[in-house]
């Protein structure tokens, strides 16, 4: 089975006994500090606390952490990974987010873990929603209930990479709904493939609040450059 289906590297597609080849690993940047206090963007500035978008706005989310910075081979492996079906990288990266952030997690006191939604007629057409396999990963890790179908994408709304910086907030503002969270579910754990502006994550993070919870945190795979 290893011949037929050799592992490959999730950053380069080669063939590799790991699933960051040793090449891929000196190329892909990981997260480190100075990064945001709040969105934990990379910033260039050692003694900026906090990021450009982080400073202007007031998003609804708690705090939030990602893996690498939205680059390069990075840039592929999740396009590959969202749109060429290879749901099998979201293991390693299900993986790497718990490796550097399982205690975070734990810290934040979550109750429950949900995936950002995809709206139901773009899932029916790429078969499967990325964020909810990530989610799913980590919440069966840490034995956190899993709100699969809590949160709904009522539009179909425009895919964000193809609008600009402004255009992004507007495209997902009251896309989403809550269907039901629970009076003992307080901190919520989201989960994206990808953090930009934060437009996303600021709504679903609001009708989650509007629901009941008190804090909203997120994870992502990757993140842009801050200021």
């Amino acid at each position: 089975m290893d011949f037929l289906y050799p592992n490959t590297c999730c950053f380069c597609g080669k063939v590799s006994k790991k699933s960051l080849c040793p090449r891929c690993e000196k190329e892909v940047t990981y997260i480190t500090e100075p990064r945001c206090k709040k969105c934990g963007k990379p910033i260039r500035i050692n003694e900026a606390e906090y990021c450009l978008d982080c400073k202007e706005k007031d998003f609804a989310y708690e705090q939030g952490k990602s893996v690498w910075l939205h680059e390069g081979k990075v840039r592929w492996s999740i396009y590959q990974f969202k749109y060429r079906n290879r749901r099998i990288y979201g293991t390693f990266y299900a993986k790497e987010m718990l490796r550097l952030y399982g205690e975070k997690i734990r810290e934040w006191k979550i109750d429950m873990i949900v995936p950002v939604p995809l709206h139901r007629k773009r899932k029916r057409q790429r078969g499967y929603n990325q964020s909810e396999i990530l989610a799913g990963i980590i919440s069966k890790e840490l034995m956190i209930p899993f709100g699969k179908k809590v949160v709904v994408r009522r539009k179909n709304t425009r895919p964000q990479k193809l609008l600009q910086r402004t255009e992004r907030s507007k495209n997902v503002k009251d896309a989403f709904y809550v269907r039901s969270l629970g009076e003992q579910v307080k901190n919520v754990l989201v989960i994206d493939d990808i953090y930009t502006t934060g437009s996303t994550i600021h709504e679903v993070a609001k009708c989650l609040r509007k629901a009941g919870a008190q804090k909203v945190f997120f994870l992502t795979i990757s993140i842009g450059q801050g200021n």
